[in-house]
């Protein structure tokens, strides 16, 4: 963030400092959203892993009911 700073008080082109501003605001982002992406990776996979369980269980009972009807 300094070297911002020292880039507009030297004068330099407003290209290179939006450039900077540009990375130092990719560089934050991608910092949040490291942060962010197991949070959000469990929420939806998490609870997906819960649901393929208990359809494994409704097979499995299915499997069982066909058995009994075979016996």
């Amino acid at each position: 963030m300094d070297d911002l700073i020292d880039m507009m008080a030297r004068n330099e082109s407003p290209a290179d400092i939006s450039d900077r501003i540009k990375e130092i605001l990719m560089q934050k982002s991608a910092e949040n959203i490291d942060i962010i992406r197991p949070v959000v990776a469990a929420s939806i996979f998490g609870e997906q892993e819960i649901e393929d369980e208990s359809d494994e269980n409704a097979y499995e009972d299915e499997s069982d009911d066909y058995k009994e009807d075979a016996e």
